[in-house]
């Protein structure tokens, strides 16, 4: 059977009923992967042998309705460490690193049956909005080969987008699962930080990132972050709560649910077709029973330089330890222990980790830190207070994910800032560790895929399925594919 237009739980159902197997779901998926990677390049790595290995005993296993995820080839970013396959965060400085151990997104995935088939591109150290930053070399968006798939969970995106897989797992510091997810046309969910352990995740910024599941549908959205979702007691950040039946919950409706559409979500910089095809996908919320008002939504000016301010410290702070002594890359030629530092890092990193940890070092040095780091931490606490205002009123949020569609390789590269500027509309989720989803609403005139984004309240991602589910039942956008 070909499986790539199907659920996971209508594969589930197959598996249960023997109408197909885990081994052959996992020889399709890389056949579908040795088709289409040479153009797309949406992995790092592939663990092809492993994840046979998986099949076989998952078809020795047998099937049954309330393991819904067993037996399904999924992709992981390369930024999540897995046990015996190699995870490089796309940096020449871990391009060795094979962990012994998995994270516990891993082991939850794993103890549900989940068939790991690779790990996914990404830009390096999940630094970047385009997937171009990775030392392996870029991915390509499925839909236009010109174009990016986002960033930084490109390659996570691309693949499920491209039929390599059925789902993936990204991660999202300032947008990274909700842009390349509206960029190539899937669904991509940040949950609330704390919903998801962050353990066994290589940092970049610790009290922005967080894992999220990258799906075609909203259903096996709602499926896969129900599996990973949970307190651990090996992350201190991990948010004590009972996890949701997400995958039972999501076909409810939005009837009475108010929605909030802030003005400045389609302030300047927001291109014409995005404001119309995310305008449209709107209305149909409303008709499926929502109340949509117009509000105000302050501060979103401050949004970019508060997070790059914040990220950028933490990441000098979390790479800190790269420094070619304990693992990683260790440049041969050194001449002394200062030396072996400042080469290592200087040929381990590309230029977009360097830029980052140069701006976060600055911003945290001890002259700089009041006026910096200091300063960015109050006003973001002025953002939280923004969006706590707005849910004491309203259910969710919604508005673009992203400026436009995607753009061209190369068209940001002689200016960085542009990109930057570009995550206006996902940055202030993670700044307020709100949850966020990106699903598609839409095509430009290019045919490339435009997303809307949904906001709900702190640890409310049950809204958020609700009237994704909602939307997608009457927005034909989520039933197309590339070619």
């Amino acid at each position: 059977m070909t499986y790539f237009d199907k659920s996971i739980r209508e594969l589930n159902q197959a598996l249960v009923a023997g109408e197909t197997s885990a081994v052959a779901l996992v020889e399709e998926a890389f056949a579908r992967i040795e088709a289409t990677e040479p153009e797309i390049h949406a992995f790092i790595s592939l663990a092809k042998d492993q994840a046979l290995e998986a099949a076989k005993a998952s078809d020795d296993k047998g099937y049954s309705t309330d393991r819904p995820l067993q037996g399904i080839p999924i992709g992981i970013k390369d930024n999540i460490l897995t046990d015996g396959i190699a995870t490089t965060a796309a940096s020449r400085m871990l391009e060795d690193f094979v962990p012994f151990f998995d994270a516990t997104v891993i082991e939850k995935l794993k103890a549900a049956g989940a068939i790991i088939v690779g790990k996914t591109n990404m830009d390096e150290f999940a630094m970047g909005a385009s997937s171009e930053t990775s030392y392996f070399g870029p991915t390509k968006n499925p839909w236009n080969h010109d174009y990016v798939p986002g960033g930084s969970s490109g390659g996570s995106a691309a693949t499920v987008s491209a039929g390599q897989v059925f789902a993936s797992l990204g991660s999202d510091t300032g947008g990274s699962i909700r842009q390349p997810a509206s960029f190539t046309g899937i669904v991509g969910m940040k949950p609330t930080y704390g919903r998801v352990s962050r353990w066994g995740v290589i940092s970049f910024a610790s009290s922005l990132d967080q894992v999220g599941p990258m799906t075609r549908s909203v259903e096996d959205n709602a499926i896969m972050l129900e599996t990973i979702a949970g307190h651990d007691d090996k992350d201190s950040t991990s948010a004590e709560l009972d996890v949701p039946a997400f995958s039972q919950t999501y076909k409810q409706g939005i009837e009475g649910f108010k929605v909030a559409v802030p003005r400045e979500f389609f302030g300047p910089g927001v291109d014409e077709e995005t404001k119309t095809v995310v305008e449209t996908a709107i209305k149909q919320l409303e008709e499926q029973g929502a109340q949509v008002d117009t509000v105000d939504l302050p501060n979103m000016a401050y949004n970019i330089p508060v997070y790059y301010v914040i990220a950028s410290a933490e990441a000098s702070s979390n790479l800190q330890r790269y420094d070619g002594i304990r693992y990683g890359y260790r440049a041969e030629d050194a001449e002394s222990l200062e030396d072996l530092y400042i080469k290592s890092r200087s040929e381990g990193f590309g230029m977009e980790v360097k830029r980052r940890l140069m701006t976060g070092t600055f911003s945290i040095a001890s002259e700089n830190i009041d006026d910096y780091f200091m300063q960015a931490g109050k006003v973001r606490t002025l953002i939280k207070e923004g969006f706590k205002e707005l849910f004491a009123n309203y259910d969710l949020i919604v508005g673009p994910v992203a400026p436009s569609a995607a753009y061209k390789f190369g068209e940001n590269e002689k200016d960085p800032v542009a990109t930057y500027q570009a995550d206006l509309l996902t940055v202030p989720v993670n700044l307020a560790g709100l949850p966020g989803l990106s699903m598609p609403a839409g095509f430009d005139q290019n045919g490339l895929p435009i997303g809307i984004q949904i906001i709900g309240n702190y640890f409310d991602e049950e809204s958020i399925y609700r009237a994704a589910y909602s939307l997608e039942q009457v927005n034909d956008a989520s039933q197309k594919h590339p070619e």
